[in-house]
């Protein structure tokens, strides 16, 4: 029995050895066969490893009483102290609940928008007044984030058009952007009139792949447009729905901070401070380093987990995951 037991593992360590340089000769060959590819995808890898995995280093700052004269490593370990102190605090509860609850409603109902949008814009017949409705749509996208806040600035003054409008039915004026029960309405809001164009396109850019055949096939059946749309077009295109979707769990936590940061003032902490929100503060603002590199480090956990949860999900319901 040792014997065979001997003989096999020699048979198996040429194998392995074959494997490994075969695989170095594949990529060898892959390398050199589309090397401009690798070329153009070259800054995209130095921009993630400088920006993204770079930075990683300092997140060790988060289990330490970091202090910018003795540096990373001359820094006192406090181990989990600011994770602690960020639990046990006043706004923990409510940054977490503000967070998800603006996440929550854009799930349903920013994620869905680019969605509805393409499946119109699929039904249209006539290419030019679809090219006018597509163009029309995208262009809010190009639209700095700054210029769309100062928008809503100006319409929702006291002397905005949106309170003209409302006066002319005899509604009082109202602050909106005062009032903490509007926040989260104005921010869902602007940011779907902001992308829904733009999101739709990767959606027609799949329906534009899904086989005429089976439409045709629906109509001899007496499928009608709506009936077509619901049985063939969004089925075509349930994968790249579910991809952006596990993708949107996965960045539950992280909620756009600049937009927020621009919206509120301390009338609407109630509804708008988000974790995002309270690491500016607490790391930029009054320079506490550490504890804002804890809640964000809490914060990229959750995200991971979400993330892989959905991911797992997915592939037991749908089979379509991202690995």
């Amino acid at each position: 029995m040792e014997t065979v037991s001997q003989n096999t593992k020699i048979k198996k360590e040429p194998e392995l050895i074959f494997i490994k340089e075969s695989f170095w000769r594949r990529l060898a060959k892959d390398l050199k066969r589309n090397k401009y590819i690798y070329i153009m995808v070259l800054p995209v890898v130095i921009y993630y490893l400088i920006f993204h995995y770079g930075p990683m280093y300092g997140v060790q700052i988060a289990f330490k009483d970091f202090s910018l004269t003795e540096g990373i490593w001359g820094s006192e370990w406090v181990g989990f102290k600011h994770f602690l102190d960020f639990f046990k605090g006043y706004y923990f509860w409510r940054l977490i609940r503000n967070t998800f609850l603006i996440n929550i409603y854009e799930l349903l109902l920013a994620f869905p928008a680019p969605i509805l949008l393409a499946l119109l814009l699929n039904e249209l017949r006539r290419m030019w007044f679809k090219r006018v409705v597509q163009t029309i749509s995208y262009l809010p996208h190009f639209i700095s984030v700054v210029v769309v806040v100062g928008m809503l600035v100006d319409f929702t003054t006291q002397n905005g058009l949106i309170n003209q409008v409302l006066s002319i039915f005899g509604i009082e004026p109202i602050s909106f952007l005062q009032k903490p029960e509007w926040f989260r309405t104005l921010y869902i809001g602007s940011g779907i009139w902001q992308s829904i164009g733009w999101g739709s396109i990767i959606y027609l850019a799949a329906m534009s792949n899904i086989n005429s055949e089976l439409y045709e096939a629906a109509k001899i059946d007496g499928a009608n447009r709506f009936k077509q749309a619901l049985h063939v077009t969004i089925p075509g295109i349930a994968p790249i729905i579910i991809i952006l979707l596990i993708l949107q769990i996965g960045s539950m936590m992280s909620v756009g901070f600049e937009k927020i940061i621009l919206m509120y003032n301390p009338l609407t902490y109630d509804t708008a401070d988000v974790i995002s929100t309270y690491v500016y503060r607490k790391g930029i603002l009054e320079a506490n380093f550490s504890f804002s590199a804890a809640v964000g480090l809490f914060n990229a956990i959750i995200n991971l987990t979400l993330l892989v949860l959905a991911n797992r999900i997915s592939a037991k319901v749908s089979e379509t995951s991202l690995w």
